[in-house]
């Protein structure tokens, strides 16, 4: 069986990291052949797979059924929550991070409600002011954005995190200073922080480099890990 996650499973992996691209607010064909939001994390891919080679990682690609969120229906999350199950399923309760740009951002944070889920890496992530963060309690939030993206608003990543502190969750947000919403200029940075930090969280190495730990609420770790000013 080919799941959710696009790949065959294995009883041997013992944590999982599942790659969500970005798609559209509404839309409800399925995502074309050619993807570009779905090339645009091969890179991620890649650099992930790099950081936890020493580890039985599952690496995999969440498959959408339909390129947009479409409202209460918020495709994409219950794609993100099959692909869990079906990996619940063939290896068991290993931990997952999920890492997700855009929309695909947004469906990792509200899929984080899985208990599967340890922890999440959001890049530029699309975070309505009205989006749900009390269920990311005990979990780790990284979330990077470059505050000249014009897609998706840095503010409301920021805003979001705060709630997602506020609620529980150990946060910590990163400034980009390139890349903007695609994260094309400067690329290599948003891969090696993003690798550095799925690999953190599973326990699998330590944060990448000026990238401590997420603070807990009651803010118990080396360096300043809240999120940035507004």
């Amino acid at each position: 069986m080919v799941p959710a996650c696009g790949h065959l499973l294995s009883r041997r992996t013992e944590a999982a990291v599942l790659l969500l691209h970005g798609g559209r607010a509404d839309a409800l064909q399925a995502p074309p052949r050619l993807n570009l939001p779905a090339l645009r994390m091969r890179p991620f891919a890649t650099a992930v797979t790099r950081a936890t080679a020493h580890a039985d990682v599952l690496v995999a690609h969440v498959r959408y059924r339909h390129r947009g969120w479409n409202g209460g229906h918020a495709h994409p999350v219950a794609d993100t929550l099959r692909a869990l199950d079906e990996l619940r399923a063939a290896a068991g309760p290993v931990p997952v991070v999920l890492v997700g740009h855009s929309m695909g951002g947004r469906a990792a944070l509200r899929a984080a409600e899985d208990p599967q889920v340890v922890g999440v890496v959001a890049l530029a992530p699309w975070c309505p002011p009205d989006e749900p963060a009390a269920h990311l309690r005990a979990r780790a939030v990284v979330a990077l954005h470059d505050e000249s993206d014009r897609v998706t608003r840095a503010a409301d990543t920021w805003a979001y995190l705060t709630r997602a502190r506020e609620a529980g969750a150990r946060v910590h947000g990163v400034r980009m200073p390139r890349g903007g919403h695609a994260m094309i200029g400067g690329a290599g940075p948003w891969h090696r922080i993003t690798a550095g930090a799925a690999a953190a969280l599973l326990g699998l190495g330590p944060y990448p480099a000026g990238l401590a730990a997420p603070a807990d609420p009651a803010g118990h770790t080396a360096g300043t890990d809240r999120p940035p000013a507004r």
